[in-house]
């Protein structure tokens, strides 16, 4: 099993970034699919998430209206959009992935989990 996050990057506040994750070895159709980030010192936090077919998301209050989450399932790719970027969204990003159909904001209850990819924002 293997999730790999790229995109990440330094950015401007107010600027974009399109974070992707590419899954292999499991059937990642099956899963539901999250995005969680750590900051420095911080504890890891929930971003957002999306049910295996893509017709539901889930997003933490503070990037609602900021971040989409998206997947492809014929690519096997998971997509986290994220507009108007703020300092304080500056972390470490991972995608991780979650068998069954109830939603959890839980990081324990993760199956799979990547290995990251910086985001900074900065002037």
């Amino acid at each position: 099993v293997q999730l790999v996050e790229s995109g990440g990057g330094l950015v401007q506040p107010g600027g974009s970034l399109r974070l992707s994750c590419a899954a292999s070895g499991f059937t990642f159709s099956s899963y539901q699919m999250y995005w969680v980030r750590q900051a420095p010192g911080k504890e890891r936090e929930f971003v957002g998430g999306i049910t295996q077919s893509g017709r539901n998301t889930n997003y933490r209050d503070s990037v609602k209206g900021r971040f989409t989450i998206s997947r492809d399932n014929a690519k096997n790719t998971l997509i986290l959009q994220m507009n108007s970027l703020k300092p304080e969204d500056t972390a470490i990003y991972y995608c991780a992935a979650k068998g069954g159909y109830m939603w959890s904001i839980k990081g324990e209850d993760y199956d799979y989990w990547g290995q990251g990819t910086q985001v900074t924002v900065s002037l």
